[in-house]
């Protein structure tokens, strides 16, 4: 295994990314087997000929989180180099269950992809299964390590920083003085989740000289929008004001029932009574729109953690594009690489400040977050 390379995170291909922000959406035209396209003139006028492809979870491409940043990172990528979506340039393949992730690898293989990701941990077995059956194709592995295989390349985050930073902005926002984490399914990505929240929090908290209850609940599944909506309803009720979610397409169901609850007050009654959702993996402040009961424009997102999966799918396509795929590394994209961060949202310029400060002390080492709850 070569030693860990760190790299960062360039404004440019998290711009390009962002741009993107609205598109993820545009996978629907494709059918779970992805590879709609077969036979299309995958390259522009003059754009390079390159294919890559990559197999969702069970989230999907337009699940407002992980996949769907994915996607939009392999959307920026063709767009930037000219290349088509379909066989013999970029595309998709969204799973439905566990069951799919073989398939698609294989099925992507077959149609002579070049490089293949696997979004999620869950992919990790068949990812590596898929890179030993085929050692001329690149394989990469997203949110999860695989080590010793010099066609596949892994790239994880450090989750747990960014959400550090968002347990401060709720610690500072709440007025209950009780939050809660939703989790999609347990397990080491979304431990770091947690257990950065909960000390963020608690940290906080005693910063403050007050003390903040934690609820942490897990759905057991990224893609039941359902359970998301339950759990939060339950949280809220029980009077949690606050709610971070890192449950990918499930956390739908979360900003559901925030909505739901803020909908029913005047624009004055939200002023003390505003439930709050705090975003995972990218900008989702346009989730938390909403429209209150006397007619006005409101929003229930009170930050969000990024995460450059999308610019990290770009990063390691253009460099197999180029020949430089870095094969049997493994890249960690944290704070101080510019791969995690929490956006600015609408919390106090106080929790702003405390944030600044913490992200500095993280990226100077004097704060250490844990990793496991």
């Amino acid at each position: 295994m070569k030693k860990a390379n760190k790299w960062r995170l360039g404004v440019v291909a998290l711009a390009s990314v962002m741009v993107l922000g609205a598109c993820g959406g545009g996978g629907n035209s494709t059918d779970s087997s992805g590879g709609t396209d077969k036979g299309t003139d995958s390259s522009a006028a003059g754009g390079k000929k390159y294919s890559v492809a990559l197999v969702t979870d069970t989230g999907g491409v337009d699940d407002k989180s992980f996949n769907q940043s994915a996607w939009e990172g392999m959307q920026a990528w063709g767009n930037e180099n000219g290349i088509k979506k379909g066989v013999g340039g970029y595309n998709y393949f969204q799973s439905q269950n566990a069951s799919d992730y073989a398939n698609h690898i294989n099925t992507a293989v077959n149609n002579g992809f070049q490089t293949i990701f696997g979004i999620g941990y869950l992919l990790k077995e068949d990812i590596q299964k898929g890179a030993q059956q085929n050692p001329d194709t690149n394989f990469a592995i997203v949110d999860d390590e695989i080590a010793d295989m010099d066609n596949v390349v892994s790239a994880t985050f450090a989750d747990h920083e960014a959400s550090y930073l968002a347990g401060i902005a709720a610690a500072y926002m709440t007025k209950t003085n009780t939050v809660g984490f939703i989790g999609g399914a347990e397990g080491p990505v979304i431990d770091r989740f947690e257990a950065g929240f909960n000390k963020g929090v608690n940290d906080t908290a005693e910063k403050l000289g007050k003390k903040v209850e934690v609820k942490n609940q897990y759905a057991g599944d990224f893609s039941a929008p359902d359970k998301g909506k339950s759990i939060a309803a339950s949280m809220y009720n029980g009077g949690a004001d606050i709610i971070f979610h890192a449950s990918g397409g499930t956390g739908v169901g979360v900003f559901a029932e925030a909505i739901a609850k803020n909908e029913q007050k005047t624009e004055a009654e939200l002023k003390d009574e505003q439930v709050w959702v705090i975003g995972v993996d990218r900008d989702q402040e346009a989730d938390g729109a909403f429209t209150t009961k006397d007619g006005k424009k409101a929003n229930c997102t009170l930050t969000s953690t990024l995460k450059g999966v999308g610019a990290a799918v770009q990063d390691i396509s253009n460099r197999a594009m180029n020949g430089e795929f870095p094969g049997g590394e493994h890249l960690t994209y944290a704070l101080k690489d510019g791969g995690v961060d929490l956006t600015a949202g609408v919390i106090s310029e106080e929790a702003q400040k405390a944030v600044d400060e913490a992200k500095q002390g993280i990226i100077d080492g004097d704060i250490e977050v844990p990793e496991k709850p």
